[in-house]
């Protein structure tokens, strides 16, 4: 079979868009991430040796996930926590999870079509353009998008999908073949939320094809692995954007800037700390006594038993129980934080306990056996405790000043 024909075939049976512009011939590959054919066509696509350049539906965080199943063992858990991670690390330990249900089930690994892309590419020293956007960019996007409520769906939706190990429907999987493992990821959700459909597909559709046409390079013929789902927007968007390419990626990277001021917290300091004031003028020693310990009892127990029922370690407790009535009132600390930070340090995670996250995280107990998992926990849960102790003593302080 002539390079011509292989193509060919390849074409004649696998969903595809060619765009020409600017000189370059854009070959859009739409594959299923769950499906032994699509890897086969990509094979055969770049086999033909008809392309000089492949480009995937990859950024570099997935594309090491896939490649390099070490890279989760040298994480630096406490920098993660530091720097505000943790919620980003837990969305993608979500996403793994439910990767990994997926190849159980079905016996292939999920974007086995896109790491074959980039193995068949460097054995015949063909550029490899990663061209989606970063995973944690698109989830930081779609939270900011979404109302408190809608957030609060996607974080638990995320987290119930750590804990859940039960099989994946078949609507799901139908999804996945049409098309998007992040669109697939969220379930439902996705589906009914606007605003998580335009930042997780449609900004996508537009952002991969201003990456083709930035990273082409000296390529004139270019082969694009993508999920099915894209096809139609980005052949789209190739052949009809205007704009400069580099405007459009930065567009679709920038996030809404956050007001300097905290309001929140502001507001909550002020009547905090306004109401132990009236307490101790109003009432004395006695009443300002009573709502200062109502609030510390509130909240810092709160807080401890989120530690605690985390398995947290004494002084990971203690810590909670000290920082979960102060936290709230300073806009750069949270009780989650500090908590997590020293059940790292104290219980260090070890390259086992890194290597067997992805299959402890499967079964509720291994949330607690394993040290990663357990560290994660501790942030999600002190918080959670601090955070209903927040609104708890808050209204008993309310209760005391308006009685």
């Amino acid at each position: 079979m002539t390079d011509a024909t292989l193509l060919q075939s390849v074409l004649d049976t696998q969903p595809h868009a060619i765009v020409e512009r600017d000189g370059v011939r854009y070959t859009l590959l739409g594959t299923a991430h769950v499906s032994q054919a699509s890897v086969d066509a990509v094979r055969d696509a770049i086999g033909s040796g008809t392309f000089d350049a492949v480009a995937v539906e990859l950024d570099a965080p997935r594309l090491q996930a896939l490649t390099d199943p070490d890279a989760l063992a040298r994480l630096d858990l406490i920098e993660v926590i530091r720097t505000g991670k943790t919620a980003l690390f837990a969305a993608n330990l979500a996403l793994a999870a439910y990767q990994r249900r997926l190849a159980e089930q079905l016996g292939i690994e999920p974007g086995a079509e896109l790491k074959r892309a980039v193995m068949e590419a460097r054995q015949r020293e063909l550029p490899v353009h990663l061209i989606d956007r970063d995973v944690g960019l698109t989830f930081k996007r779609a939270s900011h998008r979404l109302g408190w409520w809608s957030r609060a769906k996607l974080g638990g939706g995320l987290l119930t999908a750590l804990f859940v190990d039960e099989e994946v429907g078949h609507d799901e999987i139908e999804k996945l073949k049409q098309g998007d493992m992040l669109e697939s990821s969220f379930g439902e959700f996705a589906s009914d939320s606007p605003e998580l459909y335009d930042t997780v597909i449609a900004e996508r559709d537009r952002y991969m094809a201003a990456r083709l046409r930035e990273s082409h390079g000296p390529a004139r013929e270019v082969l694009a692995v993508v999920g099915a789902g894209h096809l139609q927007g980005m052949a789209r968007h190739l052949r009809e954007e205007v704009r400069p390419a580099e405007a459009i990626r930065e567009e679709l990277e920038a996030l809404p800037k956050k007001s300097d001021i905290p309001w929140f917290t502001i507001v909550l300091s002020v009547f905090v700390l306004g109401g132990f004031a009236w307490g101790f003028w109003r009432g004395g020693l006695d009443v300002g006594s009573d709502l200062l310990l109502q609030w510390v009892l509130a909240t810092g127990v709160l807080g401890a038993i989120g530690c605690a029922i985390a398995g947290g370690h004494p002084l990971s407790i203690l810590v909670a129980f000290i920082a979960s009535p102060i936290t709230p009132l300073h806009p750069a600390l949270a009780s989650g934080t500090l908590s997590a930070l020293t059940e790292a340090w104290i219980r260090k995670p070890t390259y086992a306990d890194f290597m067997a996250l992805r299959d402890d995280v499967q079964h509720w107990r291994g949330w607690w056996r394993n040290r990663v998992a357990r560290v994660l926990l501790n942030f999600f849960l002190t918080s959670l405790g601090t955070a209903i102790g927040v609104w708890t003593g808050g209204l008993r302080m309310l209760g005391k000043l308006v009685g």
